[in-house]
């Protein structure tokens, strides 16, 4: 399957990435590691996309595009890809759209993974990091510590990232429903968006996932066959 994953801040797209991934034997293409890896590996994208990012601008949408389109014609996404964190946009989208056509292929759905607003808040206000080990990561309501304000691992501080602030996360929020929601509402005209509640446990909103991308293909496939 070909797939685009969307969600807001503190969904957990990046851990349903990994787990859909794996459970459906196709690549988990990020933003994050298509950047790192074109930039690492000095590809002319790559050295494109750090021009700007040097200069303190933002990389153009067609930088990004060539990134993804490049991975996505690797060998191990002959058979589908995740694409988590891209498209950001409905321009992005549309260029998606042109790029997957030129190569022959479509996307087959749009997971949209739906939180409610304060509890994403709560997800994201309430993490507390190590200052000794950034990897210990602990939650205030889902996740305490043994002892309040000290890392279980190391007994390092633990503090609250000026990123996680319910002030920032609300500005993120904000972000998300202005620029990149929209993508939400131009893909389900295309019939491919599948939205489920991701509260719960994380093996239970990637089952939830799993069957709502099954109920998707075999809709697809009878509508392939009936055509």
């Amino acid at each position: 399957m070909r797939i685009v994953l969307v969600g807001p801040p503190g969904a957990g797209k990046g851990t349903q990435a990994a787990f859909l991934a794996k459970n459906l034997s196709i690549p988990h293409i990020s933003t994050g590691d298509l950047f790192r890896s074109n930039i690492n590996r000095q590809t002319e994208l790559g050295k494109l996309a750090k021009s700007y990012m040097d200069a303190g601008n933002l990389v153009p949408d067609e930088v990004t595009i060539g990134m993804a389109r490049d991975r996505m014609e690797q060998p191990d996404a002959v058979n589908g890809f995740l694409l988590d964190g891209f498209p950001r946009n409905v321009s992005q989208a549309e260029a998606l759209d042109q790029a997957l056509k030129a190569d022959g292929v479509e996307l087959d759905a749009v997971l949209d993974l739906e939180v409610p607003e304060d509890e994403v808040v709560k997800r994201i206000a309430g993490r507390r990091i190590c200052r000794r080990d950034s990897a210990h990561v602990f939650h205030v309501v889902y996740s305490r510590p043994k002892k309040e304000g000290v890392c279980d691992v190391c007994s390092g501080e633990l503090y609250q990232r000026d990123d996680d602030s319910e002030e920032t996360v609300r500005r993120r929020l904000e972000v998300y429903h202005t620029q990149t929601e929209p993508i939400i509402d131009y893909y389900r005209a295309q019939g491919l968006v599948v939205t489920i509640s991701a509260l719960g446990k994380v093996d239970e909103v990637t089952k939830r996932a799993m069957d709502a991308l099954k109920r998707e293909g075999d809709t697809n496939s009878v509508s392939d066959a009936s055509a």
